[in-house]
């Protein structure tokens, strides 16, 4: 159990950090300079990038020799698939997939 200082401090350090990082974007890159190449590099492509990660991670222990075989996997990738190429929104694609995956592993499969 944590003492009240403890508690105290701890909310503190929290407070802190949610500062500095909703902050310091616009202390590092102000309004009238113009974006940095490397950052205009990783916003054009390290959102594709986190998206292979999560496939190769959401697949590394799939096996299709057991269990549903893969199914619900399978399913679930191409619905991601397909909300992508409808919407072009990443958080959609990856919300729709997580949420076809869990109700088919909860109540199907």
């Amino acid at each position: 159990m944590m003492t009240l200082t403890q508690q105290i401090i701890t909310v503190a350090m929290v407070v802190l950090g949610t500062a500095v990082t909703r902050f310091l974007p616009f202390l590092v890159f102000p309004s009238g300079k113009p974006t940095p190449k490397y950052v205009q590099f990783l916003g054009k492509f390290l959102p594709s990038a986190v998206f292979g990660l999560l496939v190769i991670y959401s697949l590394k222990d799939v096996s299709v020799f057991a269990g549903s075989h893969g199914i619900p996997e399978m399913i679930s990738i191409l619905l991601v698939v397909i909300l992508h190429v409808w919407k072009r929104q990443m958080l959609l694609s990856i919300a729709g997939g997580t949420v076809c995956y869990m109700l088919l592993v909860q109540f199907v499969f």
